[in-house]
């Protein structure tokens, strides 16, 4: 990753007893915006604190996303995770720099196998 790519960071706060329900329903749509040719991989975590999460998205460029923000395949999979949340918020930023770890290398199916 260059520093050229565009990071958005996504908190949300999911309604108790939903988690469930919101993880399935994210994997199940993520394609929506993973599919997007401007998008270079998104990241879901559930926090430590109960009903936050935070889904961290990569993009080739601000504009690229901006253009995706706005369109109807975005708007659609908001509205599947809509019923989800009872709020959350939105950071932007640029990534500078990356510094690959020694375990980076391991495809993201290994290291589903390893958790």
């Amino acid at each position: 990753m260059t520093g050229d790519a565009f990071r958005v960071m996504l908190r949300m706060q999911i309604n108790p007893g939903a988690e469930g329900d919101f993880e399935r329903v994210w994997l199940e749509i993520g394609d929506s915006v993973t599919s997007h040719p401007a998008n270079l991989g998104q990241w879901l975590s559930r926090s430590e604190d109960e009903g936050v999460y935070y889904i961290v998205s990569d993009w080739v460029s601000e504009a690229l996303f901006r253009e995706f923000e706005t369109s109807d395949r975005h708007l659609e999979h908001r509205r599947k995770l809509h019923p989800f949340r009872s709020g959350g918020s939105m950071t932007t930023m640029r990534v500078v720099a990356y510094l690959p770890g020694t375990a980076s290398t391991e495809s993201h199916h290994d290291w589903e196998r390893a958790r």
